[in-house]
């Protein structure tokens, strides 16, 4: 199977970056796999579990929102926050929802209680792809 060359970068730090057989993503309009050759385009990245093949093996990442552009060099997805499923704390993302939840209903302000009732949905959005 071709290759093509991928890079996972989040604001901490380049998670890869090197050959991969095939890529599924959480795209914004719904899951989208990438394969070798693959039409350039830009999207964003929706709250979910990215998957990268290499040879036999596969490697989950939970993302949490970002953009991933498909180019003639190949995939580039610049997530939000990135960090690979068994080291994922599914306890601390249930610890931020139930404080987002907290900070909704206590705030007074229309705008920042939109801001933070954002955060919220992606947050849940989060745990319903973790199947939590």
């Amino acid at each position: 199977m071709a290759t093509f060359h991928f890079d996972l970068v989040s604001p901490e730090k380049l998670l890869f970056s090197g050959d991969v057989n095939q890529v599924d993503v959480p795209g914004a309009e719904g899951d989208f796999g990438v394969l070798a050759g693959h039409a350039p385009f830009v999207t964003t990245v929706r709250p979910g579990i990215l998957t990268l093949f290499n040879g036999g093996s596969a490697l989950k990442v939970v993302v949490n929102g970002g953009f991933a552009e498909v180019n003639p060099q190949g995939l580039t997805v610049l997530a939000d926050m990135a960090v690979p499923l068994d080291d994922f704390d599914r306890s601390e993302l249930a610890s931020q929802i139930k404080d987002a939840e907290e900070d909704v209903a206590d705030e007074k302000d229309d705008w920042t209680r939109d801001k933070l009732a954002h955060k919220l949905d992606r947050l849940r959005a989060l745990q319903a792809a973790l199947g939590a």
